[in-house]
């Protein structure tokens, strides 16, 4: 069973899967559209950045959510392609939950691109809904924004 802890984003293997990540929304988005957060915004002292592993180590996935003051967003959230049919994406975001309630918020956004199907239907069996943009979001038709 994978483990899900808290971790610094800054290791070459994670950084390694953070670049990759990248690469992927780069090729389903433009630059504009794509909202990633880098490793030193990562490090932030609002940032809790969990790492999924196997028990030997192997980076499966990653996910942090961000205290924003009143809510708490879902950011960087990403399952390795060799992880992936696993369930990893429903703990991982059911660990961001729990840290969510841990921090003593009670609403929790994120953003996620029209291109990801498989996100969109995860956050949507765990209940999240369709809003408008939030935060310093604007409008973007290839954005979806939930809460």
């Amino acid at each position: 069973m994978p483990m899900i802890a808290i971790e610094n984003p800054a290791q070459a293997d994670v950084i390694a899967l953070l670049q990759a990540a990248d690469a992927w929304y780069a090729k389903l988005y433009p630059a504009e559209s794509n909202h990633l957060l880098d490793v030193a915004s990562l490090q932030g002292t609002e940032v809790s950045f969990f790492v999924a592993r196997q028990t030997d180590g192997a980076l499966l996935g990653y996910g942090a959510v961000v205290d924003q003051g009143g809510y708490a967003e879902i950011k960087r959230m990403y399952v390795a392609p060799a992880a992936r049919g696993l369930k990893l994406g429903r703990r991982l975001l059911e660990r961001l939950e729990a840290r969510v309630a841990e921090l003593g918020l009670t609403c929790i956004r994120l953003e996620t691109g029209i291109r990801q199907p498989e996100a969109i239907a995860l956050y949507r069996k765990a209940g999240y809904r369709d809003i408008g943009p939030f935060g310093d979001y604007r409008p973007d038709p290839l954005s979806l924004f939930m809460e």
